[in-house]
């Protein structure tokens, strides 16, 4: 991607997060306070002077009080999605992160409710294809490398 094209594109980032319960993996998504109400993981748009790693801490903190300390992230699995939101060009970078205590969610007003859901519920709640994709591929990681 050339210099004035990355900054057209809007940039965002989250954090996919999981819990183990009764062996079982549950997935985390926020509802968003606003129509359509979509369902997503926590996320949001990188500021000014932050790298997208920052973002997704900040935000997860910001959008389900989820400090990094409550977290163990598997910084070695990340993807970004490329998807155009409001006519402009965005991507978002997600890492898979496990809540240690999965007690620990609280919401901010961006979203209205959340819910823990296992890979097949969370890949239909989550609505688009391409959150389905990196779901399947973050179960798949956790899945090799239990």
């Amino acid at each position: 991607m050339n210099v004035f094209l990355s900054r057209m594109v809007v940039k965002a980032a989250g954090l996919v997060i999981y819990r183990k319960l009764a062996g079982k993996i549950e997935f985390l998504l926020l509802q968003a306070s606003y129509p359509p109400h979509h369902w997503t993981p926590p996320k949001g748009h990188v500021d000014p002077g932050e790298d997208e790693w920052q973002a997704a801490i900040r935000e997860t903190k910001e959008e389900a009080n989820i400090n990094k300390e409550q977290l163990t992230i598997h910084e070695d699995c990340h993807e970004t999605l490329y998807y155009e939101a409001k006519g402009k060009p965005k991507s978002v970078k997600y890492w898979l992160a496990l809540l240690n205590n999965p007690d620990d969610v609280s919401l901010s007003h961006e979203h209205q409710n959340w819910k823990w859901c296992e890979l097949e519920d969370a890949v239909k709640i989550a609505d688009y294809a391409e959150m389905g994709s990196l779901l399947r591929k973050f179960s798949g990681f956790l899945n090799t490398s239990r």
